[in-house]
């Protein structure tokens, strides 16, 4: 892992830290190829030629860069997470509410070309 990304994640607060650990050992465990750069000033995870990026903010987690078609059937589950701007937002009192299972289905197709 780069320096920047390493030092982006060091500096996540405890209490989006084990969200955002959360949702990158489930990527590594779809994607175990993917590599975890700094874009936008964000990590971003890329796998062959498809680009999650993973913004830590205030409410928990979003997620840019994934298509419509290509969410696992998340946003048909919880159409409520979808911003309608090309943005999944998963606060933190949601996330408890989404298992690893659905989690895993959203970044294996975000990330597959």
């Amino acid at each position: 892992m780069q320096d920047d990304v390493a030092a982006y994640i060091d500096s996540i607060d405890a209490e989006h830290r084990s969200l955002f650990d959360r949702v990158h050992r489930l990527v590594m465990e779809v994607h175990p190829e993917a590599r975890v750069v700094l874009s936008y000033k964000m990590p971003t995870y890329v796998a062959g030629n498809s680009q999650l990026h993973v913004g830590v903010w205030k409410h928990g987690l979003s997620f840019y860069g994934w298509r419509h078609d290509a969410d696992g059937g998340l946003v048909a589950r919880h159409p409520h997470l979808d911003n309608g701007k090309g943005t999944l937002r998963l606060p933190l009192t949601e996330a408890v509410h989404i298992s690893d299972d659905e989690l895993r289905a959203f970044l294996a197709a975000a990330l597959t070309d």
